[in-house]
């Protein structure tokens, strides 16, 4: 392979972090109530960040878009795609339907268990069920997507 991992894994952590946004505008995980203080911005706030940093926005035609959520967005989707890539060249076997078994794991760790632990999010069982659909599929498409994109360096 002649491209560094590293590489590999930030390019695929951008272009699935993309597609996984794409994915909550087809199907929104939140209502617009819940997504007034969205997860990455009230995780940042529980360890001291203030509101008026985790809710700062950009204007783009019209919108206020929330970079601060972006950042952590593609910060996670570009630490766990290097994560998949690098685990990929000794393991192989993290490729099992091909990226989908990581992105579900990774749902399962952050959304089940983590992230209701830490009363980031109400507990599972006390979230809509359209969160957890969206949520579930929008991280295997985002753990396929990884895999693509490792697939087409490699």
């Amino acid at each position: 392979m002649s491209i560094p991992i590293l590489i590999i894994g930030i390019t695929a952590g951008i272009i699935s972090g993309i597609v996984k946004l794409g994915w909550e505008v087809i199907l929104p995980p939140r209502t617009d109530e819940r997504n007034e203080t969205n997860p990455p911005q009230k995780m940042l706030q529980q360890i001291g960040v203030p509101y008026r940093i985790t809710h700062l926005t950009y204007s783009y035609s019209g919108q206020q878009i929330p970079w601060v959520s972006l950042i952590m967005h593609f910060s996670f989707s570009i630490f766990f795609s290097v994560l998949y890539c690098w685990i990929f060249i000794f393991y192989p076997i993290i490729s099992i339907g091909m990226g989908t078994i990581f992105g579900l794991i990774i749902w399962i760790i952050y959304h089940i268990i983590l992230m209701p632990m830490l009363k980031t999010v109400p507990p599972f069982w006390k979230q809509p069920w359209e969160e957890h659909f969206s949520e579930a599929l929008g991280h295997m498409v985002w753990g396929f997507t990884i895999h693509l994109v490792l697939l087409a360096f490699i």
